[in-house]
């Protein structure tokens, strides 16, 4: 079990490295239309979409994929939790 945890949590760091790269490719123009910015759309968009439905943007700036961060961050606290490991 503490192999399945383990690899959960190290998934889950892995995408949230995925999401921050994600946000940080609309920063270059035309970066999200090269071959890696479409793979990281394919993987990163799934996610995003339900939390852009609910988060509205101020002004110019997009802030559901922080609070999306932010909810992986609180699986990963909460699997630590339940396993006993200190994150």
């Amino acid at each position: 079990m503490e192999i399945l945890f383990g690899l959960l949590y190290k998934l889950i760091n892995l995408y949230s490295w995925a999401l921050i790269i994600y946000i940080l490719l609309s920063w270059f123009p035309n970066a999200r239309e090269s071959s890696f910015g479409q793979i990281l759309s394919r993987i990163c968009e799934p996610y995003l979409e339900p939390f852009r439905r609910f988060v509205p943007p101020l002004g110019m700036i997009d802030i559901s994929p922080i609070v999306a961060i932010f909810v992986l961050k609180l699986a990963t606290a909460g699997l630590a939790q339940v396993y006993g490991w200190l994150v």
